[in-house]
């Protein structure tokens, strides 16, 4: 599996040369860095077999189509969302060797099926994940997501631009969104009340104190 290293100069070190080296290198086309990522140009760990003269082990890499909808009520959906992936597949003349597809709402990040693609997809066994829409993968942090695929060279290819997702569903998203900030804002509130109580009992204990401290004295 490739592996990402950080930066131009961890890999540098890698190979002993310095990183004006594999600049130099990159430009010339003697061995080119790949795309950017956050910014920065990165190696994987087949570039050090390259280097060092070897070939990269060859692995076989999946195409899996990922389809999802957020409820047992929107199984018509599910379906349609599958014909359509075969269509845009057929289309695109690619050859799937996996269809995934699953029921879970998008702000859930804890589905198991989602959870294994992305557990493959980070050990460098898929090349391409085919979605519908960029929301069937998760409702955010798509591109968060995006960027861990570009790092170990695996492509998610989003069929439409436009959403797809049905109204009742984004309904059900956005009132869950209100409800985890609400449960958060009320426990806010509650920790607010119990730090003001703790204030008050340190604040008043040592009036109780000194008031004990002057009865044994008048004693």
């Amino acid at each position: 599996m490739p592996v990402l290293c950080s930066n131009l100069r961890v890999f540098a070190k890698k190979l002993g040369l310095s990183v004006k080296t594999l600049q130099r290198w990159d430009a010339t086309g003697k061995l080119p860095a790949k795309g950017i990522l956050s910014g920065h140009r990165f190696y994987t760990e087949d570039d050090l077999l390259i280097a060092n003269g070897l070939k990269p082990i060859e692995q076989e890499r999946k195409i899996v189509v990922y389809c999802r909808v957020s409820s047992n009520g929107q199984k018509p959906e599910l379906k349609n969302q599958l014909l359509a992936m075969e269509a845009f597949c057929l289309g695109r003349g690619l050859t799937v060797d996996e269809w995934v597809s699953e029921i879970g709402g998008g702000l859930n990040f804890k589905r198991k099926k989602f959870l294994a693609i992305m557990l493959s997809m980070l050990k460098g066994e898929i090349s391409i994940i085919v979605i519908a829409h960029k929301d069937r993968m998760c409702r955010f942090a798509f591109e968060f997501i995006q960027e861990l695929a570009v790092s170990v060279g695996c492509q998610i290819v989003v069929a439409n631009q436009e959403s797809l997702s049905p109204q009742q569903e984004l309904v059900e998203d956005l009132m869950a969104i209100i409800h985890c900030f609400s449960c958060r804002l009320y426990g806010l509130r509650n920790y607010s009340k119990e730090i003001k109580d703790n204030l008050k009992n340190a604040i008043d204990k040592p009036k109780q104190d000194l008031t004990e401290l002057n009865t044994e004295i008048q004693c």
